[in-house]
């Protein structure tokens, strides 16, 4: 079969193409080659300009000129690159003879051997995957997650002053405000966002075993250690790793994915709640025109976004788990097992921002239904026992708790009548009988 979005084999590339659409730039085949030929050409003019004498009088003009070849990159280049990878076996190598290529057409043919000039392959690696996945996080990871929790800020905002009784271990317990409830996860998503805008972008480039060899033999009197670094640095934007074998540590990778993991969990966590709310009642949702709750039961409108948002999130953080624990991992100074790996980062970052649309639209189609709340609050006047009682502690009014807990646990329903009976029973002030008798489920919501 031809491949298209319902030949794919992956939900990603098939059913939830066009949600993930902007992310293949970054890490589809594609997008690995464009950004292998882009450190390419960046290192060959970061060469040029560090002034090695054999490049000397290599044409500065021309930097624009090779510039386009990343920067113009199409499909037919990339297409170039594979057919020449099913004579070399090697992907990297392609790549090099195809930027070779270039250079002979724009008249640079006296300078092709500085083209992958003492590298080897995981130079280029190391470096192309850091990047693009730099400019995805930035450029479509966190303004989508971004997206989600300004949705939550405006409803912690709306919702401020809103009245809903709490739940611990599926019981009724004191009260809350739901604007409160939805600051949670806001603020949640807020610490573990800074935490991952933290993590370095981290970089290899150190030669076939990290200690710049070939470099060092060709030219021992220049300063390659500082060239790396500047390199890495500025003509890329990442960071170097000083230190490496011939591969990356990958452990900032895996302090990067681990942190995705914990937001994944965090809106796993919102999703599970904004759907046991729904079926609460405490929302109803939007409904579209000509769109089918069940196939079987028209009445339906199931909160398939939440539910979306979490497999998707799920299967993401399954993925992330697994790149963050064996990507630091490596045999000696090398084996090829980060490779495939390697390969596949975009694919827990596609089903998350699967989940961040789903959970964004799930959060849209919300409509607070006020009278399912103060339903809820008016048939749950047990609640205030917290309050009658630690009002009587202060007042230093004999075992409190107790004497509350004699009224909450009779197996007969507690009513506002039979809390303000109860008030009337008590040793106290008839100023503290009206405080008390002021509590209600709907006031008591704390600060």
């Amino acid at each position: 079969m031809e491949l298209n979005t319902l030949t794919a084999i992956t939900p990603i590339d098939g059913r939830y193409r066009r949600k993930v659409e902007e992310l293949a730039q970054y890490f589809s085949e594609f997008g690995l080659i464009k950004y292998r030929v882009l450190v390419e050409i960046e290192y060959l003019i970061a060469m040029v300009n560090s002034g090695i004498e054999p490049l000397a009088d290599f044409p500065k003009g021309k930097f624009d000129d090779l510039r386009s070849i990343y920067k113009k990159f199409t499909e037919a280049d990339a297409n170039i690159i594979k057919t020449t990878e099913k004579t070399t076996n090697h992907d990297v190598k392609a790549v090099e003879y195809f930027v070779k290529e270039k250079l002979e057409e724009l008249g640079l043919t006296k300078y092709l051997e500085f083209v992958h000039f003492g590298l080897t392959s995981q130079d280029i690696n190391n470096t192309a995957v850091p990047l693009s996945m730099k400019e995805a996080v930035e450029t479509v990871y966190i303004p989508e997650l971004e997206a989600v929790m300004a949705i939550l800020k405006q409803y912690s905002e709306d919702w401020a002053t809103i009245p809903m009784l709490a739940k611990t271990h599926g019981q009724p317990a004191s009260p809350t405000r739901l604007g409160k409830e939805i600051l949670v996860f806001y603020e949640r998503l807020s610490i573990q966002l800074n935490q991952l805008k933290a993590v370095p972008f981290s970089a290899k480039f150190g030669g076939a075993t990290g200690n710049l060899n070939a470099h060092h033999v060709a030219f021992p009197n220049h300063d390659w250690v500082s060239f790396a670094n500047n390199f890495v640095r500025e003509h890329l934007g990442l960071s170097r790793s000083q230190t490496t074998t011939q591969i990356e540590h990958y452990d900032n990778l895996a302090a990067l994915f681990d942190a995705m993991k914990r937001i994944n969990s965090i809106l796993i966590d919102l999703n599970r709640d904004m759907w046991t709310y729904i079926s609460m009642d405490y929302f109803k949702q939007k409904l579209k025109e000509g769109e089918i709750g069940s196939s079987a039961m028209p009445h339906k409108v199931n909160p398939i976004d939440f539910e979306n948002s979490e497999g998707n999130l799920g299967i993401s953080s399954a993925i992330l788990e697994h790149l963050a624990g064996k990507l630091p991992i490596s045999r000696l100074q090398r084996d090829l097992t980060d490779s495939t790996v390697l390969r596949n980062v975009g694919v827990p970052l596609s089903h998350s921002l699967i989940g961040f649309k789903s959970t964004q639209a799930g959060l849209k189609k919300l409509l607070l239904n006020n009278e399912a709340l103060d339903a809820d609050l008016e048939n749950n006047w047990a609640v205030v026992a917290e309050a009658l009682q630690t009002i009587l502690r202060r007042e230093g009014f004999p075992k409190p708790y107790e004497a509350l807990k004699g009224l909450t646990r009779k197996n007969e329903k507690v009513t506002k009548e039979t809390v303000h009976n109860f008030v009337d029973t008590l040793s106290v002030s008839e100023a503290i009988k009206k405080e008390l008798k002021a509590i209600t489920p709907q006031n008591y919501t704390g600060v």
